[in-house]
């Protein structure tokens, strides 16, 4: 992990500092930038923001879009050549200056009262580590969801509602999603940074780092938190409405829940047999809800993700035995 701690040799001059970690998003790029530069935050009084663009070694016109909007002093362009989602927010830490630090996803669009939200909360309780809002799905147009896409499968598609009341989150498995997210910067420097085990790489849809974060602020005895009125909504891209796709997710999501048990300690055969179980479950109510497209499928990428889990333990397994051979 990097270290993050001397970012607080500085003393923080913004309330909050907005973040936007892209790769190779340019047809959404710009909304987002957009929606941070017009929120509400310093109309109310609760202190100044600033906006910075993490640009993830992007090949298309991402660079183009910053440069565009560079008049606005709030905005600041940052290249990080290394590529990996944990990178990039790191590298967004090191180049911020807010108490609070918020992401959001380069293919979402923020309310104007997103931030304003976020620094209320912040400041109504000091034990708040972590907190994000609601999230609502933009269909492409002239388009609805598939039948074979349950409203359990929506999550996949960043799609995160608990309801209209504010809810303190013990459970890790709700955690806020990582498109709407936010940190107080004292206790992302506590546990150094993002993880660059886990966050999507490229292609590679690794997952499972905001989840991580929230086992580690409630360990500390921190409060997590979901925000309703902490507003984001989501663009669907088209080629995410594929079967192949929420397959693919899938796997790299048991991925990352190895990676994740790992760091946890939890050893070979513990994990070949809470997969397996896993495994055997999906399959089970994959073959009984055959009639059911979207019960079926929803089972079916459940139990796709167990076989990379298993994969990814054999493949751990196999490198940490000929390491230790060889030594």
């Amino acid at each position: 992990m990097p270290d993050l701690a001397s970012t607080s040799e500085l003393a923080p001059r913004f309330a909050i500092s907005a973040i936007i970690c892209t790769h190779n998003r340019d047809p959404y790029l710009a909304a987002a930038i957009d929606s941070l530069l017009a929120q509400d935050l310093t109309a109310e009084g609760m202190g100044d923001f600033e906006v910075i663009v993490v640009d993830n070694a992007s090949t298309d016109t991402t660079k183009a879009i910053v440069e565009a909007r560079l008049d606005d002093a709030r905005l600041k362009y940052v290249h990080e050549s290394q590529l990996g989602l944990s990178h990039a927010r790191n590298r967004g830490v090191l180049e911020s200056q807010g108490d609070i630090i918020a992401y959001l996803d380069d293919d979402a669009v923020a309310e104007p009262h997103w931030l304003r939200t976020l620094v209320q909360a912040y400041g109504d309780d000091d034990k708040l580590a972590i907190a994000g809002g609601r999230v609502t799905l933009l269909w492409p147009e002239q388009t609805e969801p598939p039948k074979w896409l349950s409203e359990a499968m929506l999550s996949c598609l960043g799609h995160y509602d608990l309801g209209q009341e504010t809810v303190t989150i013990e459970n890790p498995s709700l955690t806020p999603r990582g498109l709407n997210y936010s940190l107080r910067r004292s206790f992302l420097e506590s546990v150094g940074g993002f993880d660059l085990q886990l966050g999507r790489v490229g292609k590679k849809l690794l997952s499972n780092e905001e989840l991580y974060m929230t086992e580690a602020a409630l360990k500390q005895g921190l409060r997590v938190a979901y925000l309703p009125d902490a507003l984001v909504a989501h663009n669907v891209a088209p080629e995410r409405l594929q079967r192949n796709w929420f397959l693919r997710r899938s796997w790299w999501q048991g991925v990352s829940e190895c990676y994740r048990d790992q760091l946890e300690g939890r050893g070979l055969l513990g994990q070949l047999q809470v997969a397996g179980e896993r495994l055997l479950r999906g399959m089970f109510k994959a073959v009984k809800f055959i009639t059911q497209p979207a019960i079926c499928f929803d089972n079916l990428t459940y139990a796709y993700g167990q076989v990379g889990y298993l994969s990814t333990a054999f493949q751990n397994a196999v490198s940490f035995k000929t390491a230790t051979s060889k030594s």
